[in-house]
């Protein structure tokens, strides 16, 4: 897919892409609704590669997140009598 005629944004070493309306490049339509695709999304992890590529490496979950996703309980490393407590 190509796309063009977008602007980019750049403070420090930081920088966004902006298309014609808020969202556009993470898969809103001007009127909201989704496009049913994206260029990028919240949460996405990108390395650049050798040739100025950004190569997708997974998704940034933060621990609050990752805890939520397996209904609030994390795994207590300590072994206790041989056996694994959930907090």
């Amino acid at each position: 897919m190509l796309w063009m005629e977008y602007n980019i944004h750049q403070t420090g070493d930081n920088f966004k892409v902006e298309g014609e309306w808020p969202g556009e490049l993470m898969g809103i339509n001007k009127d909201g609704t989704p496009k049913g695709y994206q260029l990028y999304k919240p949460g996405d992890c990108f390395r650049v590669s050798d040739n100025g590529w950004l190569v997708k490496i997974g998704e940034y979950v933060s621990e609050e997140d990752a805890a939520s996703k397996i209904g609030g309980n994390t795994i207590d490393t300590d072994v206790h009598g041989g056996e694994m407590r959930q907090g």
